[in-house]
């Protein structure tokens, strides 16, 4: 009988080779719908998961919580069960003017300030997603019509510290595009063991957009924000398939 992952609760007979990785347990049912054959597998803390298959290849969707620490506890427990390729879908804050409610940003790196991915190895390491299921991310994106914005993104341990604008100022001033708590870890934990990783986060807040525009968006953005979600979830899906296809079973 297979091992039982302690946090995750799943098996190497539950594994897939791909996995959708949403902070919010609840994303899952909105998961759901996109897949086939769907079955639900677990739940165990902030670890919730399911398996279907998408156009012909088997997909998992596993809940990773809030923060890195438990982002990289779901890398490394699928990575024991065979798990091959990972993608986060999540939210972030915005960064840059211009990028909207709803935007999309693929994350080409991240800024390591959260403490999970320092425990790792030196913070001369850096935190890059895996370079063909980024590109195959943006391909997706690009056919499937999405507004999206690639670049560099900060992850961190907390919205509540005293100096968050000044941080966030700081950060937006050097090119960083948007803000979350999980992608630096799941590059550094996945790059570390040799799993194909990468980011798409959706525009939950705006950065520093004038009233007139808030005013204006506000009637429609839990809508936008919502479409986001829906379209990085069919982004990333179909970047699975993408690999899949061009690796012909070889991840």
């Amino acid at each position: 009988m297979s091992e039982i992952m302690p946090h995750i609760k799943l098996s190497l007979n539950q594994a897939a080779p791909f996995a959708l990785l949403p902070g919010d347990p609840k994303r899952l049912e909105r998961i759901a719908p996109y897949l086939e054959d769907v079955e639900e597998l677990a739940f165990n803390r902030e670890f919730k998961s399911l398996r279907g298959s998408f156009h012909g290849i088997q997909v998992m969707a596993v809940s990773t919580g809030i923060g890195g620490a438990s982002a990289a506890i779901a890398v490394e427990e699928l990575h024991r069960i065979g798990v091959k390729a990972m993608i986060r879908i999540g939210s972030c804050g915005a960064l840059k003017k211009g990028i909207h409610l709803g935007d999309l940003i693929i994350a080409n790196g991240a800024v390591r300030n959260d403490g999970a991915s320092a425990s790792y190895v030196d913070l001369a390491y850096p935190a890059v997603p895996d370079p063909e299921l980024f590109v195959a991310l943006m391909e997706s994106a690009r056919e499937l019509g999405s507004v999206f914005h690639t670049g560099i993104v900060r992850s961190h341990d907390s919205f509540y510290i005293d100096d968050e604008k000044e941080v966030c100022d700081y950060w937006s001033k050097r090119g960083v595009l948007g803000s979350d708590m999980e992608t630096s870890a799941l590059f550094v934990a996945g790059g570390l063991r040799g799993v194909k990783t990468a980011s798409i986060l959706n525009t939950v807040v705006q950065y520093e957009e004038s009233l007139e525009e808030n005013i204006n968006l506000y009637t429609d953005g839990e809508s936008a924000m919502m479409r986001g979600e829906q379209t990085e979830i069919l982004t990333a899906l179909h970047a699975f398939v993408r690999i899949s296809q061009n690796q012909e079973g070889r991840i």
